[in-house]
């Protein structure tokens, strides 16, 4: 896609960009994500938002945002991290991948940047962050790989004020500016579209394996809390024998404790001749990961008190009780560990117990918090 040089947005919100290079044919390839969009001046990515300009490739979107809003953390969705707690949710516009079935079509599909409406600094939404009360703030609704020098500078400002970081991806990115990345981040949801090369190709026009690669990166050489999200398509990625290949993988490279999350589809953006997700599906898969060995399997997008509770492993009394994003049982002490039987239950957990924000959603003006600070 060309772009008259006026284009780009505003002046302040293009920045220049590290990863990428030269071609010997003149194009400029971005060395962002496995997709490695190779450019001509005046191109833009498929994501949309990192261009070439000037013999480089520059991001359009930084400090741009399409909206911002407080969530449950269980809505990102992580079970295991903070529970209870509220999260500073926002995007950008744009998307490395092409998925037919993207449930944030609107945001992540965009391409016109009257989408983002709302201008906020890294501080500014780190100090909205702490005066809200917010725990962490997330990069979702599209993936943060595509503003990702937006996002770790973000990142950087909340970590100065004790706030973390969360990022809601599809994975998809190269290894050098992944490991940058979650350098700086404390939480991960990744989703695991599907485990076929077949169904990436086709309905996300991308490829399984660099997920996969992502995943043992941040189980085997981070920090970063992570969990999965799975969204079942009917008759795409349903099958008993893809939901066992899955979860058997999850339990042999990164073993019993990453939560797995299968969620519900509905039909929207480009695939609306597929029905919704039975919630009997999610049931058959969730019992498919626990007979493999996974701890904490979960349904989502149903209502579902036992499919959505975390267990103890050992001795299968309740943990955390959820009525959707809302929880209501708690029996964890102080160190994470189950108060019936002393064992350990894998996350991220406040000594002094869950929060308290419930299910609310609460949008945010996020020029309230633009002036100086206390």
């Amino acid at each position: 896609m060309t772009f008259a040089r006026g284009s780009l947005g505003p002046p302040e919100a293009v920045v220049p960009t590290r990863h990428w290079h030269e071609l010997d044919d003149g194009r400029v390839q971005c060395d962002l994500c496995p997709r490695y969009c190779k450019l001509r001046e005046g191109q833009r990515g498929l994501c949309f938002v990192r261009a070439r300009l000037e013999d480089q490739i520059v991001l359009t979107s930084y400090g741009r945002s399409s909206g911002f809003c407080v969530d449950p953390i269980e809505k990102k969705p992580l079970n295991h991290f903070l529970p209870g707690t509220p999260v500073l949710s926002f995007g950008t516009a744009g998307c490395n991948l092409a998925c037919r079935f993207c449930q944030n079509w609107d945001i992540s599909k965009a391409r016109r940047f009257d989408r983002l409406a709302d201008q906020a600094a890294p501080e500014v939404i780190a100090r909205a962050a702490v005066e809200i009360g917010c725990r962490s703030v997330a990069f979702t609704y599209n993936d943060p790989v595509v503003f990702h020098e937006y996002a770790i500078d973000v990142a950087r400002a909340c970590r100065e004020v004790g706030v973390r970081t969360v990022a809601v991806t599809a994975g998809y990115v190269c290894p050098d500016p992944r490991a940058e990345f979650y350098e700086h981040m404390d939480a991960a949801n990744v989703d695991l579209k599907a485990f076929t090369e077949h169904f990436y190709k086709r309905a996300c026009a991308g490829r399984l394996q660099p997920v996969l690669e992502t995943l043992k990166y941040l189980h085997d050489d981070t920090s970063v809390w992570l969990e999965i999200t799975t969204l079942l398509i009917p008759d795409l990625n349903d099958s008993d024998q893809e939901i066992d290949l899955l979860t058997r993988w999850i339990m042999d490279h990164l073993g019993p404790d990453v939560p797995l999350h299968f969620t519900a589809f509905h039909p929207d953006y480009k695939m609306l001749d597929r029905p919704p997700t039975p919630p009997a599906t999610l049931s058959r898969a969730r019992r498919i990961g626990l007979a493999n060995g996974l701890r904490y399997v979960y349904t989502g997008n149903v209502v579902d008190p036992d499919g959505q509770a975390t267990r103890c492993h050992h001795c299968r009394a309740v943990l955390i009780g959820r009525d959707w994003h809302r929880l209501n049982r708690w029996r964890l002490d102080d160190q994470g560990r189950c108060v019936a039987c002393g064992t350990a239950c894998a996350g991220v957990f406040d000594p002094g117990g869950p929060g308290s924000w419930g299910g609310r959603r609460l949008p945010v003006v996020i020029g309230d918090f633009s002036g100086p600070g206390p």
